[in-house]
């Protein structure tokens, strides 16, 4: 089942007097579930693509839907509710409060959005932090666990909400490649065991080896899309 369609998506920016065509046509539907790997050389529009996808920037052109509604109609704090409910984000820099414990930043998300009890956010938190094997941690701050750990609080801030899709930008960026490893091995558990849909942006060859499905992006184009 279609989650997400982008249809002939093209993004253009002005740098002086020049524009930039970042997207240059871009058709891409992701089903339910899928774990997939966005690759490319510097240029090619990976960042642009998942700016996109995530409704942290709109087409100049093109379409994009979720579940069948045209973003495009939504005005911009429809847009910015509409992303923080169904839309999770795990950056290579982590992007944890350090004043804030595990506990609390993976929180945040839904303090931000105010719709839960302390309780409701509480058990939810320890929930989703037991999935990702780091609930001994929770009343930690981010200086006291190891990069490793500190990702797994990323991934798991990322999750609370039950998302529609993440989005992981060079998730492993920051790794040594035996922490990596178990990174993509938690990330494809909760994928297999949730159906969560993961999307991610790499250069990093452990990724493009795990995903599932391989889209090449080149001169702002799909040049291919290939499933493992």
């Amino acid at each position: 089942m279609a989650i997400l369609e982008l249809k002939e998506v093209k993004k253009e920016y002005r740098k002086g007097e020049q524009k930039v065509h970042a997207l240059r046509g871009v058709n891409l539907t992701i089903d339910k579930g899928e774990f997939l790997s966005i690759i490319g050389p510097s240029g090619s529009g990976k960042t642009t693509l998942l700016n996109i996808v995530g409704c942290l920037d709109t087409p100049t052109t093109g379409t994009v839907e979720y579940n069948a509604r045209h973003l495009a109609k939504l005005n911009e704090k429809e847009l910015s509710r509409y992303r923080k409910e169904n839309i999770g984000f795990i950056f290579q820099s982590f992007n944890l409060i350090p004043v804030l414990s595990v506990q609390e930043n993976v929180e945040l998300p839904m303090v931000i959005e105010k719709k839960w009890s302390k309780k409701e956010m509480a058990d939810k938190t320890m929930e989703i932090l037991k999935a990702v094997g780091i609930e001994s941690m929770a009343n930690r701050l981010p200086r006291e666990i190891s990069g490793g750990q500190e990702q797994r609080v990323a991934i798991a801030r990322a999750l609370v909400k039950n998302p529609l899709v993440v989005l992981a930008d060079e998730p492993t960026a920051n790794l040594d490649s035996a922490t990596a490893e178990d990174i993509i091995a938690l990330m494809q558990k909760i994928n297999e065991e949730r159906q969560t849909t993961f999307v991610f942006s790499t250069h990093d060859p452990l990724m493009q080896k795990h995903a599932k499905r391989v889209v090449v992006l080149k001169d702002g184009t799909v040049a291919s899309d290939e499933r493992g």
